[in-house]
């Protein structure tokens, strides 16, 4: 038997997905209501939280050793674990470098240092690879393209840091990357609209957390026609649980469809 916790309970999407990366799904005990990742996840752990919520008495009844959290969203749930006796670990990460850090973190808590270091550099080499494809456009003449990223639409909030970074890696340059650094959704919320049309972006992203992105609703806002986005029909949907997980999913799915889009923008239009 490997070291570290047997009776894990996720709350949140990312360290479940690792987890099952890492071929230690036996740990796990207790999943997020609103894991996706790895789809068998949902066929074979109990569901014990929602994000903003969870089942105490439920996830003290599975007798976990540890629990995974994410964020002070997650702070009431923790305090409540750990003052009924239990280990909680909640991590913060926000950056793309802080997603590595978390990944590694579990793996060694797991007893799998070594296997997540393989996959770990397995993920920062197509980072660079991303990274190089993009300059190498650019080398050659291309523009970069401006890119709106939607997390939610009413009120509108614009990207989170690792999704900010991640635009960029894949060669284009977020609209609002002066938000992108503030943690909270209610801190990247664009008080003026019309300040999304003054940017121009030559592509919108939507990443509706909870729903489906409608582009049809983004192109009947005030002011929109003249949007290059618009005019060339540049409107993508990447699924939240592709892009605004923190873990393993935004820096595989996530990354690679953030650099499709971008790059065909940049050989078509650049």
């Amino acid at each position: 038997m490997l070291p570290g916790p047997q009776r894990i309970v996720c709350l949140t999407e990312e360290t479940t997905e690792w987890l099952y990366r890492l071929g230690q799904e036996a740990r796990i005990v207790g999943i997020s209501g609103y894991t996706v990742r790895p789809r068998r996840a949902r066929e074979e752990k109990p569901k014990v939280s929602a994000f903003l919520s969870a089942k105490i008495d439920k996830i003290l009844a599975l007798r976990p050793d540890c629990v995974f959290g994410f964020s002070d969203l997650q702070a009431d749930i923790a305090a409540a674990l750990i003052r009924a006796g239990v280990q909680v670990t909640v991590f913060n990460q926000r950056s793309v470098h802080e997603i590595f850090d978390m990944l590694y973190q579990v793996a060694a808590m797991v007893g799998c240092a070594d296997e997540g270091l393989v996959q770990i550099a397995t993920m920062r080499e197509r980072l660079v690879q991303i990274d190089a494809a993009a300059r190498a456009l650019q080398a050659s003449g291309k523009r970069r393209p401006r890119v709106y990223f939607e997390e939610w639409d009413e009120p509108p909030i614009s990207a989170i840091r690792w999704v900010s970074e991640l635009i960029g890696i894949a060669g284009g340059d977020d609209c609002f990357p002066e938000l992108a650094r503030e943690p909270m959704g209610k801190q990247r919320i664009i008080a003026d609209p019309q300040e999304i049309v003054r940017r121009s972006p030559d592509i919108v992203i939507g990443s509706w957390c909870g729903k489906h992105f409608r582009p049809e609703k983004v192109a009947a806002r005030p002011s929109w026609e003249a949007v290059p986005a618009l005019v060339n029909q540049q409107l993508f949907e990447i699924k939240s649980a592709n892009i605004l997980q923190p873990g393993p999913a935004a820096l595989t799915d996530g990354v690679e469809q953030l650099h499709e889009i971008v790059k065909n923008w940049m050989v078509r239009h650049g």
